[in-house]
């Protein structure tokens, strides 16, 4: 139980159905679906589309998706919403024109988007709403306007400068030259019209037409290769997940391009320590996360890429002697420095939302842009913003994750589903980009090593090693940074609050869901 007299928020119960997203609107909307007897795809959906017009900069029609469905709460399906690298787009191209990586802000960093393609066959295979009508509560909003809230204004306010660099997105998200202040009124004509569009023409009124033709012309104008063809063949597709097991629950994951396999991994090395024996805020605890991190990023780094034009191992990567060699390599009181080479052979902000419905349909759902507003570029008549998934490529020779004609990049955002028995026990997912991965394996030791609430668990102070350090929220005490500092890490304070988590945890027994939200952003759980 958390001290009610301190600040923070309680987790929420309900009986019927419940929506749990990083957004009091998106969460609103998602829960008006499921009243009016839609189900939990539909509500999804519903919600998604939301979060596309109130957080920009998380999310957008121009981005990807990735979906986990439990059917009335009894096994996993799982959606890959990725798109492709253009057909004429090559990491031979790049490189002859000097670049040693994607830009961030480039053409080339924009895949053709998979949200739109998902969303309709999502709601196709497994909604009992059409996309128009899942549509209906974000357009209102982009036409109507919507408020801004606190961190939305701050994600707005730190990324004034990378907005610039585009007439049409600071046209539309700097009004005035600045951000929209907290509580201030924001619109979206633009983008509320090209959503009317595809509410009235379906999947095609996007991937074909005046608004593929918008965002066409647009890349193209600054050197991308992009074509029609690209837009008019893309598809996402219905795969199997992967899983592992983990204090008693299955936790599945959507398979490569995704990073899911990493949180996996992750908990595969944890689990052969005794973390019950470990304070959950000691130095000793987040030392070998820290560690089992590491390790499992390696990895990511050296053999993650589109599974259908590179050979990925998963299943030696998920199994317990590779779990058992890296474990091997981490000391309990010192960190790897250099780290080991891996084992595997040698080549040359995202929102998560998760909805249950009163007949059990549990959805895990994440759609992304990748970068706050994605690569910056706004086509101009429609008001789409592209995101940059195409950085997540990489330009080395002969490295599976290399950029080539056709194939989806290494992908960070990724929804979970843990399943006990059989049946589903919580969708949940974590935010935060390359941070992803390791905030699965963080949320589910704090569940089940430590026996914190759901909502506790997301609250609770969070590190993440990456690029040759640790960020450390401050919210870690100064002596446990002082041991982690001995012990060989490098802190650092991050620019803004490490990630931000969604769930709902089903009680089968007594009919009680039970929803946590992320405190790092503005949302909320809701259930009736």
């Amino acid at each position: 139980m958390r001290n009610l007299e301190l600040p923070g928020r309680s987790t929420v119960h309900s009986l019927n159905g419940m929506a749990a997203t990083s957004q009091p609107l998106a969460s609103q909307a998602a829960v008006a679906v499921l009243q009016a007897g839609g189900n939990a795809i539909d509500a999804a959906v519903t919600a998604s589309a939301v979060l596309c017009v109130v957080e920009p900069q998380s999310t957008g029609i121009g981005g990807d998706c990735f979906c986990l469905i439990s059917p009335k709460g009894s096994g996993v399906v799982a959606y890959n919403g990725s798109g492709r690298a253009p057909a004429a787009l090559s990491a031979e191209i790049l490189k002859d024109q000097g670049l040693e990586k994607i830009p961030d802000q480039s053409p080339h960093a924009v895949t053709i988007p998979g949200a739109i393609d998902a969303w309709a066959r999502l709601l196709a295979d497994h909604g009992t709403i059409s996309l128009g009508d899942a549509l209906q509560p974000a357009i209102r909003l982009a036409s109507d306007g919507y408020t801004i809230h606190h961190r939305v204004h701050e994600d707005f306010a730190s990324n004034v400068d990378y907005l610039q660099t585009d007439t049409n997105a600071a046209r539309i998200f700097l009004p005035g030259g600045k951000p929209p202040p907290v509580g201030g009124v924001h619109h979206q004509p633009e983008l509320a019209a090209t959503m009317a569009a595809i509410a009235d023409q379906g999947r095609d009124g996007f991937y074909g037409g005046e608004i593929a033709q918008d965002m066409v012309d647009r890349l193209r104008e600054l050197g991308g290769l992009h074509t029609m063809a690209d837009f008019e063949n893309a598809a996402g597709e219905w795969v199997t997940p992967i899983k592992t097991s983990y204090a008693g629950h299955d936790v599945y994951e959507c398979p490569p391009n995704g990073q899911g396999i990493v949180a996996l991994v992750m908990l595969n090395i944890l689990k052969g320590f005794d973390l019950q024996a470990l304070a959950p805020l000691s130095a000793e605890r987040l030392h070998l996360e820290i560690e089992a991190a590491r390790l499992a990023y390696r990895d990511r780094d050296r053999i993650l890429a589109d599974p259908a034009m590179a050979d990925v191992p998963v299943e030696q990567w998920l199994s317990d002697e590779h779990a058992a060699a890296c474990r091997a390599h981490i000391s309990p009181s010192k960190a790897m420095d250099p780290l080991p080479a891996s084992d595997f052979p040698n080549h040359r902000d995202t929102v998560y939302l998760s909805v249950v419905d009163k007949d059990r349909n549990a959805v895990s759902f994440i759609n992304s842009t990748f970068y706050s507003f994605g690569s910056g570029i706004v086509a101009p008549k429609s008001g789409i913003v592209l995101h940059n998934r195409g950085q997540g490529f990489t330009l080395e020779d002969g490295h599976p994750n290399q950029l080539a004609p056709g194939k989806r990049p290494m992908h960070t955002i990724i929804p979970a589903m843990l399943m006990k028995e059989g049946r589903a026990a919580m969708p949940f997912g974590v935010m935060g980009g390359h941070y992803q991965a390791c905030g699965h394996a963080h949320l589910l030791t704090n569940l089940f090593e430590y026996g914190m609430d759901l909502q506790e668990a997301i609250d609770f102070p969070r590190v993440f090693p990456f690029d040759g350090h640790v960020e450390v929220e401050h919210t870690v005490p100064e002596a446990v940074r002082a041991e982690l500092t001995a012990m060989g890490h490098n802190l650092v304070q991050p620019a803004k609050p490490i990630g931000g988590a969604q769930a709902i945890a089903i009680n089968w027994d007594t009919g009680v869901l039970s929803g946590g939200s992320e405190p790092r952003k503005d949302g909320m759980a809701i259930g009736y």
